[in-house]
């Protein structure tokens, strides 16, 4: 397994950057948002009505990809979030960051 990982947020992108990056590289995607709003708090809106601090969760279907999304960082040397360059991707970014521990 590579030592530099790099997550992107569309799984049709990977294929290109694996090639142009080479073997030193293993390119994966989150497939998109791994976490969303949990129905938690009041009304079950998923933010604290008084800080309107968001409640997140990951989302049950991207559970198996975040295990293996774990195994990839695990030993990594570096690991490249590489989401697209707009609010989107920066939240995409920040859950992965938050949730991978990286």
């Amino acid at each position: 397994m590579s030592k530099n990982v790099v997550i992107m947020e569309s799984p049709t992108k990977t294929k290109a950057v694996q090639k142009y990056l080479g073997d030193d590289y293993t390119v994966v995607s989150s497939e998109g948002h791994i976490t969303n709003l949990a129905n938690k708090g009041k009304y079950y809106l998923g933010i604290d009505l008084q800080t309107f601090t968001p409640y997140f969760r990951i989302e049950s279907k991207k559970k198996p990809l975040v295990k293996k999304l774990q195994g990839w960082v695990k030993d990594a040397d570096k690991i490249f979030l590489a989401t697209d360059p707009d609010r989107e991707g920066e939240v995409i970014s920040y859950h992965l960051n938050e949730v991978l521990k990286i």
